[in-house]
């Protein structure tokens, strides 16, 4: 009799893709009108971290070719999303983003893989990376929670990923279930963690969905042209007047 455990990590594997590819209608969006708008980079950047450090764990530890390969998929697309993101993005979030992606996907990972090869063999080694992996996954599956307040203030979720929340919870699912049926705790806390943050995510999903945002944004552009406007007119007047002031008199 076949493993079932076989047949859930394989419909992990395929949930996972799913995940990797979530956000693409967020950078459909994003292409098209060539502005990130009130889209957070984090989740991205966690997660790209997250998907290396779990790369270099299934080259590491025998057996888990999957877990690499997978994974490794992730690597690829999540940098092409950030690409984007460092083309669209204002110079402020670009700097942000870049200085983010120098910090967590370059020098953390960095260190992750000199400490473990310098300092512990086999299944010390694996391990150490699989810890550091569970706490990323954490780390990834809270990300979104990152535009909470972005949320609450317009009363809308359309800065909140839904498809990404929504694999974020059935991600976090499957991979529980996977790691009760082996009995694989370092891979169970980070899932179940995951499988609880994605519920938070879509039950706020659920009380802000019917939420405006687009009017709340077209009403902050319309006061700000407002200002704008009556900033150019008190400037069109008081050089009128100093023009006046000017004249000779007769």
């Amino acid at each position: 009799m076949a493993d079932p455990s076989f047949f859930v990590g394989v419909i992990g594997n395929i949930i996972s893709i799913l995940m990797f590819l979530s956000p693409v209608p967020t950078f459909w969006r994003i292409i098209k009108h060539r502005s990130t708008e009130d889209f957070s980079s984090f989740p991205f950047i966690c997660t790209l971290l997250n998907s290396s450090l779990w790369t270099y764990y299934g080259t590491i530890k025998a057996g888990e070719y999957l877990v690499a390969t997978v994974n490794g998929f992730g690597i690829l697309v999540e940098t092409i999303y950030i690409l984007l993101f460092l083309i669209y993005a204002p110079q402020k979030m670009r700097v942000k983003t870049a200085i983010l992606v120098g910090i967590l996907d370059v020098g953390i990972l960095a260190a992750a893989v000199v400490a473990t090869q310098l300092a512990l063999e086999g299944e010390a080694r694996s391990g150490a990376v699989g810890i550091m992996g569970a706490a990323l996954n954490i780390l990834m599956y809270a990300s979104p929670l990152a535009v909470m307040k972005t949320v609450v203030t317009t009363k809308s979720v359309e800065y909140l990923p839904f498809l990404l929340s929504f694999f974020f919870f059935l991600n976090g699912g499957v991979w529980l279930l996977y790691a009760v049926l082996v009995r694989d705790i370092i891979l169970g806390i980070p899932n179940g963690t995951g499988f609880v943050l994605g519920a938070m995510q879509l039950v706020l999903y659920g009380v802000y969905r019917n939420g405006k945002q687009s009017k709340h944004v077209s009403n902050r552009l319309e006061e700000g042209c407002q200002q704008h406007e009556h900033l150019i007119s008190s400037s069109s007047t008081h050089d009128e007047s100093r023009d006046r002031e000017n004249e000779p008199i007769e």
